[in-house]
């Protein structure tokens, strides 16, 4: 009688060591098919920055660039999520449009009368579904509604239109065009420096 309570418990012991193991087995084999988190990582050596400006009455743009934009690398889980509170600055030195001249003109008469001509800084911000960038410059912080395509590949495309005058920037424009008075002039005789500018920002989130 003692050998079969024996057996029995022994075998009770067994199971039930089995079955733990058996859990233990497939919730090791859960954690090690989990699915690892993906992060979005933007970036400021995968990101370029060009203008478009225009002048004369028939509106002949002059394209151009910022060649250094400076941010902390900002992760997210989703793309928005890395983009929404990006800090930014862009140094003025960083100015290109393939002529020295103008590149000088602009530094000084443009940017160089300014409160602050040495830095544009702004924050991207990601609410309610819509993008917009908070920029600050000439001493003056405003909001620039942004149009924000994102591909399968994580190629980041913003694009707006700025308005001078939002930024108390028409003094500057005045001053721009005092200096390059005879190039702005169209073939009507007529010189004009536009105050809208057109952004284009291109970047891609890396994962991690």
């Amino acid at each position: 009688m003692k050998y079969f309570k024996f057996t029995i418990l022994s075998l009770a012991i067994i199971l039930f060591t089995a079955c733990k193991n058996e859990k233990s087995n497939t919730e090791e084999s859960k954690d090690e098919t989990k699915t690892p988190e993906v992060l979005y990582v933007a970036k400021p050596d995968a990101t370029t920055v060009n203008w478009t400006a225009y002048k004369t009455t028939e509106k002949t743009p002059v394209g151009g660039q910022f060649t250094t934009v400076n941010f902390d690398d900002k992760k997210g889980a989703t793309p928005e999520e890395a983009l929404n509170g990006l800090e930014f600055s862009i140094p003025i030195s960083s100015l290109f449009t393939k002529d020295e001249t103008r590149d000088a003109k602009l530094k000084a008469s443009f940017f160089g009368v300014m409160v602050d001509p040495e830095l544009i800084g702004g924050t991207i911000k990601h609410q309610d579904g819509k993008y917009i960038a908070s920029i600050t410059m000439n001493g003056v912080t405003n909001d620039l509604p942004l149009e924000v395509s994102i591909t399968d590949e994580r190629r980041v495309k913003m694009t707006a239109v700025m308005q001078l005058k939002d930024w108390n920037a028409l003094g500057a424009l005045e001053s721009l065009n005092k200096v390059c008075f005879d190039l702005h002039k169209g073939p009507d005789g007529v010189s004009k420096t536009w105050e809208e500018v057109a952004i284009e920002v291109s970047t891609y989130l890396r994962e991690e």
